[in-house]
């Protein structure tokens, strides 16, 4: 009798929870209803205001059917007004919104063109007179640069068109990763090219697509922003520096969960790397390759001390994959291709990330082509939601290739000299060492290098609690002898910030350096906050209309919470300050 009434008792609770869910989804459904009508009220606002206007104006009024034309026609006007290329978003929208498109409908169009754009553009230079090997090299790396563009505006448009339209806030981050990175893969595309006609006509090829593409970064920003009026700010639950298990992204699984809450400990690998042959593989190459084809959850590689002369790349296929070794100077990646030695410098890395959501714990990567070879790249960084722990990169020109999508260091070691750190991704560098390397004669010393080529990209390079010091090679040599800055404008729209972190005398009293005469000294934005160090002092610092000293509010854009969206980083994983230190 006793385990009939504990039946009874279950299976009303069971239908208890069975009513709660109902009611949960029915809640759900109606405030889904009510954000799509509070988005299709604002718009239709704008168009009803402009249409009074017209009747005030003694205009006869128009049929129904005409009225459903005309207010789709100035919803593509009230969206395109948030773009930088207006007549572009006008005349490519126009074409295709229908009368009774909502907004989502317009930025799916939007991406759509951008996408359609991109494949003329390849389709266009497939027809361009490629002669020497380099050139030849060149493209070949621009037809996996556009594939990779064309993938995600894919994505992109298929996250525009399964997510509701109450999450599209939420869904805002991913979109302007990817998109953001669509305008850096083109970029970097054209240069691999040296100046010169073809240079130009690759560019040339390109400038509709970019453009379409910002355009589309416009409209994202505009809905998300339009998004989070109506619920009256952002909808996104910040996470509390004490997090608990609860805290954890939805989108870590079971596995991950367990392997990151014993971040200070070894998690158990699925293979072992060892040189001397004491692990399942000698190599890295060939433990990477092993992984299986359709693996789910995180893949583990244990790398044994040892110094490993191998080109590695983390392949596209190979998502979530964890690589830790025994220290970054202990277990560690070396190669040295390089420029002069005739490697493009996209080529140039010996340690490649292609793949999302990548974890690097204790590893050290090096090239050691020295800095009389100059372009010689360590790692090259390209994938979405990447994190390296305790890891250590050492180079000279062009170090680390922080290239597209989000990034996150912690505590890590980067060495180099000119550009050490450069790139178009989004990407925070906290309580890392960043040490200035002695140049050449005849160089100078630039610790970041930014490439934003377009203001609407989300893209920046931030350097929060670190320490920017003289390496011992160039604190034994005469300091006043080479000159050393924080950074230079890559691209046009350049954006790299400074704070709450400790700044050497080893660093010019003017603090940063243009690239070519007043190229990008309007548009780049450089800023500093909170910084220390004898050579913090901003008394001297450059006049550039782009370089500011910011207050704590401005400062907090850039902390990992906001500037990341930091939910995809676990913070039971990997010590994070998702804020300001003070």
């Amino acid at each position: 009798m006793a385990f009939q009434d504990f039946d009874l008792i279950t299976e009303k609770r069971k239908n208890d929870r069975r009513q709660k869910l109902k009611r949960r989804i029915a809640i759900g459904a109606v405030c889904t209803i009510v954000v799509i009508g509070l988005i299709g009220a604002a718009a239709f606002v704008v168009v009803s205001r402009n249409e009074e206007n017209e009747v005030n104006d003694g205009t006869k009024p128009a049929s129904d059917s005409t009225k459903q034309i005309a207010q789709g026609e100035k919803l593509v006007k009230t969206i395109c007004s948030s773009t930088d290329y207006q007549d572009k978003c006008m005349t490519s929208l126009s074409k295709e919104v229908q009368k009774d498109s909502k907004p989502k409908d317009v930025l799916k169009i939007s991406i759509t063109v951008a996408l359609e754009e991109i494949s003329k553009a390849m389709n266009k230079t497939t027809s361009f007179n490629f002669q020497s090997e380099k050139e030849k090299g060149a493209f070949e790396d621009c037809k996996k640069l556009l594939e990779d563009a064309k993938e995600e505006l894919g994505l992109s448009s298929s996250r525009v068109t399964a997510v509701e339209v109450s999450k599209l806030e939420e869904s805002s981050s991913d979109l302007n990763s990817w998109l953001s990175a669509v305008i850096s893969y083109q970029e970097t595309c054209i240069d691999g090219f040296e100046e010169g006609k073809l240079k130009d006509d690759i560019k040339s090829a390109f400038k509709d697509s970019k453009e379409y593409v910002s355009n589309s970064l416009a409209i994202v920003s505009k809905l998300a922003s339009l998004l989070s009026t109506l619920k009256g700010g952002s909808s996104r639950r910040l996470m509390s520096t004490s997090s608990t298990d609860e805290d954890v992204p939805e989108w870590i699984n079971d596995e991950d969960r367990r392997m990151l809450k014993a971040a200070d400990d070894k998690p158990t690998p699925n293979v072992t790397v060892a040189s001397d042959g004491s692990g399942n593989f000698k190599t890295i190459s060939e433990a990477l390759n092993a992984i299986p084809q359709k693996y789910t959850g995180r893949y583990v590689v244990y790398v044994k001390t040892g110094t490993y002369a191998e080109t590695v790349t983390i392949e596209k296929r190979m998502a979530n994959v964890t690589l830790y070794g025994d220290g970054s100077q202990k277990s560690i990646i070396t190669g040295n291709k390089n420029f002069v030695d005739g490697v493009r410098t996209f080529q140039t890395a010996t340690f490649v990330v292609l793949g999302e959501g990548f974890l690097g714990k204790a590893m050290g990567f090096r090239n050691t082509a020295g800095p009389e070879k100059h372009q010689a790249v360590a790692a090259r960084v390209q994938a979405d939601r990447a994190v390296f722990v305790n890891c250590r990169f050492e180079g000279y020109q062009d170090t680390l290739y922080a290239q597209t999508h989000r990034q996150f260091y912690r505590s890590c070691v980067i060495s180099g000299t000119v550009d050490f750190i450069f790139g178009d991704a989004a990407a925070v560098f906290q309580n890392c060492i960043l040490n200035i390397r002695k140049p050449m004669d005849n160089q100078q010393n630039i610790v970041t290098a930014q490439g934003r080529a377009d203001e609407r990209q989300t893209s920046g390079t931030v350097l929060q609690n670190c320490q920017i010091k003289a390496d011992d090679s160039l604190a034994s040599a005469e300091k006043g002898k080479f000159k050393s800055y924080l950074g230079r404008p890559w691209k046009e729209y350049s954006r790299t910030i400074v704070m709450e972190s400790e700044i050497d005398d080893v660093i010019s009293p003017e603090g940063w350096m243009p690239w070519e005469g007043d190229f990008a000294l309007k548009t780049l934005y450089y800023a500093e906050f909170n910084n220390t160090g004898n050579g913090a002092k901003t008394d001297s610092r450059v006049k550039w209309g782009g370089y500011k000293v910011i207050k704590k509010e401005e400062a907090a854009k850039f902390t990992v919470e906001n500037f990341l969206v930091g939910d995809w980083i676990s913070w039971n994983s990997v010590p994070v300050q998702r804020g300001l230190y003070n």
